[in-house]
């Protein structure tokens, strides 16, 4: 079985002589880039308004290189046709934030330039998130730096729980016990939303139920959406919604947006959110702050169950002119001062083991729950260029709509979803 969970069991004593870093250089010093520019792409729509970082990053990249930073802002929702369209006319960027699961499949249209030597130069593949090298890896190569990665983990209202006497759930049953109680006492609250288009909702359950995805057997990718473990999975995560009426029917076409638009309308209870949402929670809804708290994706019977390790690499292109300075660029936003800051300012997890032991030794409610999902309980998808196409057909999304909706059983859609993903996975 692949394994799922993170070993970044030393993180505060991983000093990897960054000091150099922390003044938000690269510590090389040693690109001289006068009258050059350098073009970057970073995405926008889920990202927190980062114009004033970039300024502040241009500035210090100026006054390091003499080079020029070019900053262009994508909405994640068009980036990937635009990066295919630029990909196909040779004009891509020079660097650019790219997706976890996108990073392989641009790699492979032999679109990215390879940056391990880099690293390996630079004394930093020892101290990169493991999860996040790996999902930057393709055949054998890093395409991606880690840059920052977010996790999924239970948003509950603290103000709710303590109000009905009720603890944070440590398993299963206790969500629904708790869900079925906030029900009754709170009628128009949804206890637990169960949304129909957010597929990384659904995987911890596929996951704490010792379940996989998809899994590579030889050179055939083979889903495990319908095994035994992960209908189990499955089960319980739309029996939420269709046997204990803990969502809503409303909540059949929901994103993620929707959800934490709901929970900032005081009309969720509990529900899966990321490590990036409490400072949007608080911004849009002053009035909850202080209200609300995390908890890890409780295992079965206890314990965690798995959740997916979500986040973005930087990479370079092959059609960049200058590949030292691109690098320069790339390692001055993933170490030292200016990672720090991203990560602070988002809510994000830096894509450095050694970046990441404020967040691991917090022992604030909004920070430590995620930094525990992240660390011990982190998981990734495939990886495999093939994977983002499975995510365009939105398979997952389709299975977990057909059951919530009730046009299909568990069992069928389970077997419908798992064939078309290894359909689409070798290429039929």
């Amino acid at each position: 079985m692949r394994k799922r969970t993170l070993p970044l069991a030393v993180l505060a004593t991983a000093a990897l002589g960054l000091t150099a870093c922390a003044g938000g250089g690269s510590g090389s010093g040693d690109v001289s880039a006068d009258g050059q520019t350098l073009t970057v792409w970073i995405m926008q729509g889920t990202n927190p308004d980062s114009e004033a970082f970039f300024k502040e990053v241009g500035s210090a990249f100026k006054k390091e290189t003499g080079a020029t930073l070019k900053v262009e802002y994508v909405q994640w929702a068009d980036a990937h046709d635009r990066f295919v369209t630029s990909i196909a006319g040779n004009t891509t960027p020079d660097v650019a934030e790219t997706g976890t699961t996108w990073t392989a499949e641009f790699a492979d249209a032999g679109a990215l330039a390879p940056i391990g030597d880099y690293v390996d130069e630079a004394g930093l593949k020892d101290d990169l998130v493991k999860g996040l090298a790996d999902s930057g890896t393709y055949d054998g190569e890093l395409y991606g730096m880690p840059w920052y990665a977010g996790v999924r983990s239970i948003v509950y209202r603290t103000d709710v729980f303590e109000e009905l006497g009720l603890k944070a759930p440590t398993t299963w049953q206790e969500i629904i016990d708790a869900g079925t109680a906030i029900k009754a006492a709170k009628p128009d609250m949804i206890p637990f939303p169960v949304p129909g288009d957010a597929e990384f909702t659904a995987y911890p359950w596929v996951w704490g139920a010792g379940g996989e995805v998809s899994e590579l057997d030889g050179d055939t990718w083979k889903s495990g959406l319908a095994s035994d473990d992960s209908r189990k999975g499955i089960q319980f995560w739309t029996d939420l919604a269709t046997k204990y009426d803990l969502s809503s029917s409303g909540a059949t076409t929901w994103k993620e947006t929707d959800v934490l638009d709901n929970f900032v309308q005081d009309k969720v209870a509990m529900a899966i959110m990321g490590s990036w949402t409490p400072a949007t929670i608080v911004q849009k809804n002053p009035e909850l702050e202080g209200k609300f708290a995390a908890i890890p994706i409780p295992g079965e019977d206890g314990g965690m169950s798995p959740s997916v390790l979500g986040g973005s690499h930087l990479s370079m292109f092959n059609t960049s002119k200058n590949k030292d300075l691109a690098f320069q660029f790339i390692e001055m936003m993933t170490t030292g001062k200016f990672a720090s800051e991203w990560a602070e300012q988002t809510g994000y997890f830096p894509g450095q083991t050694s970046l990441l032991s404020d967040s691991t030794e917090s022992d604030d409610p909004l920070v430590k729950p995620f930094a525990e999902q992240f660390v011990d309980g982190g998981a990734s998808l495939p990886v495999t260029p093939k994977f983002g196409a499975v995510q365009a057909k939105k398979t997952t999304n389709a299975m977990i709509q057909a059951i919530l909706s009730g046009s299909k059983s568990v069992d069928q859609a389970t077997t419908d979803a798992a064939k078309e993903m290894d359909d689409i996975m070798n290429g039929k």
